[in-house]
């Protein structure tokens, strides 16, 4: 086979392989005269001119898509956009949310301010009572544990222990020999603020008196819904030299005359340690100063009780007994000198917040 430039020989061969006449095309004499004449002459570009046509025959570009972001073109033809699928058109038809009301809804307990009249109330009340006791435990061995005088007295232990006998023993020695005075240290903190538990234990029914109604001490309670948040127990005491036969007299005849001249003593003042510093206490100090005032005149004097049930004392010879005149000797759970951080700081706080009552009733009877 020869070719030229334009043309291809071709040889053709019989059956028995003997060579047959040669036919040549020339095609030198053939010079394409337009631009489709050209791009037909080569199959390449006929293939691509072809392709590029049907594009342009079935691409139709509507006017907000020539519009649009270049970067993200709508190439689709105008009838067949959709608009993007919604979160509503493929989930259930959605239901009204009904409206509550705050009747509906659980409502705020209310707060309420009583004297306690029935005996389950006055458990609940003598059992918070009870519990302020039982917190003062760990109030007083917080305070005694970090006193300078026994946290000295357990460092110099520590150090003499250590230099005089523990110098030359080894590390499992000294670590267990040191952490046993530690313990007993604790362990002596623990007996000496066990009374606090006792005390606790002893506020009984007997507490607020006999079992007679118009010889019991009243109870006031700060009702918080269901619940008795705070508490204290107001004692009337009578005028000197009164007796119990008048005061029933009087009481017969509907008069309350037997109180006149005494004063109020308060024996129990607690609030439940989460709603402390919510002027609650003062509210009931208010009330113990008014019902005193009712029932012992205007010039009726209120204060705490010496031995109240917070003060650290216990009646000696019983326990939790009724001592609220004051005739049975009473010993303190703590030296004194271990209350003066904490106990009498607290009893001087309830002192003040006690005058500033009585100031409030004074300046209202002035006016």
């Amino acid at each position: 086979m020869k070719s030229s430039t334009y043309g291809y020989a071709y040889s053709v061969y019989d059956m028995d392989g003997s060579p047959q006449a040669v036919t040549e095309l020339d095609l030198s004499a053939c010079h394409p005269n337009s631009i489709v004449d050209r791009i037909n002459a080569m199959p390449a570009l006929k293939t691509s001119t072809a392709f590029f046509t049907f594009l342009r025959a079935n691409l139709v570009l509507p006017h907000s898509a020539m519009s649009s972001n270049p970067s993200t073109p709508n190439l689709a033809p105008s009838s067949l956009r959709r608009s993007p699928p919604t979160p509503q058109s493929h989930s259930r038809p959605a239901t009204p949310i009904p409206t509550t009301t705050l009747d509906e809804e659980d409502e705020i307990p209310p707060l309420t301010l009583e004297v306690l009249t029935s005996k389950p109330d006055k458990t609940a009340a003598l059992k918070l009572i009870a519990d302020s006791i039982a917190q003062q435990r760990q109030t007083a061995s917080s305070h005694i544990i970090t006193h300078p005088l026994p946290l000295s007295s357990l460092i110099a232990a520590l150090a003499i222990t250590y230099h005089f006998f523990l110098s030359s023993s080894d590390l499992g020695t000294k670590l267990m020999i040191l952490s046993s005075l530690v313990t007993t240290y604790l362990l002596t903190v623990r007996y000496l603020t066990s009374p606090f538990i006792r005390l606790a234990e002893s506020i009984t029914p007997s507490f607020l008196g006999s079992d007679s109604p118009e010889d019991q001490d009243t109870v006031i309670a700060c009702r918080y819904g269901g619940e008795i948040i705070g508490v204290t127990v107001l004692h009337i005491s009578r005028p000197a030299g009164q007796s119990d036969p008048n005061f029933k007299r009087h009481k017969q005849r509907g008069s309350l005359s037997s109180f006149k001249g005494g004063k109020g003593v308060i024996r129990a003042w607690t609030v439940k340690s989460r709603y402390r510093g919510k002027g609650l206490g003062g509210d009931m100090l208010r009330e113990a100063v008014r019902l005193t005032k009712e029932r012992c005149g205007r010039d009726g004097e209120v204060g705490f009780a010496r031995g109240h049930a917070n003060a650290g004392l216990i009646p000696v010879g019983g326990r939790g007994e009724d001592n609220r005149q004051g005739e049975r000797e009473e010993e303190m759970v703590l030296p004194e000198w271990l209350n003066r951080g904490w106990l009498r700081r607290s009893e001087r706080k309830a002192a003040q917040a006690l005058e500033r009552v009585v100031s409030e009733f004074g300046n209202g009877k002035r006016r």
